[in-house]
């Protein structure tokens, strides 16, 4: 049985001009205008890619530093032993650890947003790959998130820093704030995460890279963005 739209959502669906593109600063300005659920809904910036991510070198991964951040609490984990494990508890990590922190994410831990490893750990943290991959968890060198300075590493992700990957669809997604945002700062964060997509373009992907972008927030339509905003001369 599908599921029924509430009454909200529709009235919001009427609010949106069908077979539009909008202008970033109109998507937001109207995306803050709609009839909202009664909490803090986070806003988002969905993508569908014309690559094959089958294709090892069509695989779009990337991260970037938010100018405002996301709005919410990171909690961060961290791989290491020795100076960099003291360095990472003294910037703030929520667990930091090696085989004690591995066997409690075998064990089902996995209250925590991102994971940060330093290089000489990476061999023991492989083993919960198959945890942490599929999540989107795994530490890697192209993130950031594989580095011996730990506390810049949890600095910038604490401070806004984002990563994305294009899922087996060939789509990306990744919040760019809450709803309650100044529109500016909604609008600086989205272009951020635009400008870094459009950057992560393949060599070897052909035609349109980026086919569609939908401006949404929590339990709310999506409004199509305009082509020119992510469009690949």
């Amino acid at each position: 049985m599908a599921n029924k739209k509430s009454k909200r959502y529709l009235k919001a669906v009427e609010q949106i001009e069908a077979g539009k593109g909008y202008p970033l600063t109109e998507a937001v300005s109207l995306l803050k205008k709609l009839p909202a659920p009664k909490f803090d809904g986070t806003v988002t910036v969905s993508f569908k890619l014309g690559v094959d991510p089958r294709k090892s070198d069509q695989m779009v991964r990337g991260s970037v530093s938010l100018p405002h951040g996301t709005g919410k609490t990171v909690r961060v984990i961290v791989f290491a032993t020795g100076d960099a494990a003291k360095a990472a508890q003294e910037a703030g990590a929520d667990e930091v650890g090696m085989d004690d922190l591995i066997k409690k994410v075998q064990d089902g831990f996995l209250d925590f947003d991102a994971a940060i490893a330093t290089p000489d750990a990476m061999k023991e943290v492989r083993k919960i790959a198959r945890v942490l991959g599929p999540r989107g968890l795994m530490p890697n060198p192209k993130t950031g998130t594989v580095t011996d300075d730990t506390a810049k590493a949890i600095n910038a992700v604490k401070a806004g820093k984002i990563d994305y990957k294009v899922d087996k669809n060939g789509c990306v997604a990744a919040a760019v704030g809450k709803v309650s945002f100044d529109e500016a700062k909604l609008v600086e964060n989205a272009a951020a995460l635009i400008e870094s997509l459009v950057k992560a373009k393949p060599a070897s992907a052909k035609g349109d890279y980026i086919q569609s972008a939908t401006l949404a927030s929590s339990m709310l339509p999506g409004l199509p963005l305009e082509a020119s905003l992510y469009a690949i001369n």
